[in-house]
């Protein structure tokens, strides 16, 4: 049987160990000048820990926004932890890598975006139109802050 090298399975290897290399910077140093990170992962992975309101309101994905407020990062092998304030909440949150979807710096341009099965499908469907909380702390009152849906076409020259 022949074997074959499966790049693409090699390539969100890469990525992934690329959010790990900035995440682990940004929890040693902070976050640098103007970076800030939105990052959408899939709320129904099962290691995914996020409090009960927050899965109930997310149950498919949910962004994510690290910039203003966050607290206690930690990044592992596998994933990682963040406390953000959820409309004067402050929520834990843990995040495997295997569930992130996107990762988009937007103060540079850069963004990532993993493919599945399931997005390929619906990629012509997609309406930009999902509610996330963004959890950076601006919410001025005390529901849970809304933010867009960046779409990565946005960072594309």
């Amino acid at each position: 049987m022949a074997r074959s090298i499966d790049y693409g399975t090699l390539m969100h290897h890469a990525m992934r160990g690329l959010i790990r290399s900035v995440l682990q910077d940004v929890a040693d140093n902070g976050l640098p000048g103007a970076h800030h990170f939105f990052i959408t992962f899939d709320t129904t992975h099962p290691d995914v820990a996020i409090a009960d309101w927050l899965r109930a309101r997310y149950p498919q994905e949910m962004t994510v926004v690290i910039q203003h407020w966050f607290e206690n990062l930690t990044v592992t092998e596998d994933g990682f932890s963040v406390t953000l304030n959820f409309g004067n909440s402050p929520e834990p949150l843990v995040i495997p890598f295997d569930s992130v979807r996107t990762f988009v710096d937007p103060s540079v341009e850069f963004g990532l975006r993993f493919e599945t099965h399931d997005d390929d499908e619906d990629m012509d469907d997609d309406d930009g139109d999902d509610d996330d909380p963004d959890g950076d702390g601006d919410a001025p009152d005390d529901r849970p802050h809304q933010a867009e849906v960046v779409s990565l076409d946005k960072f594309r020259k």
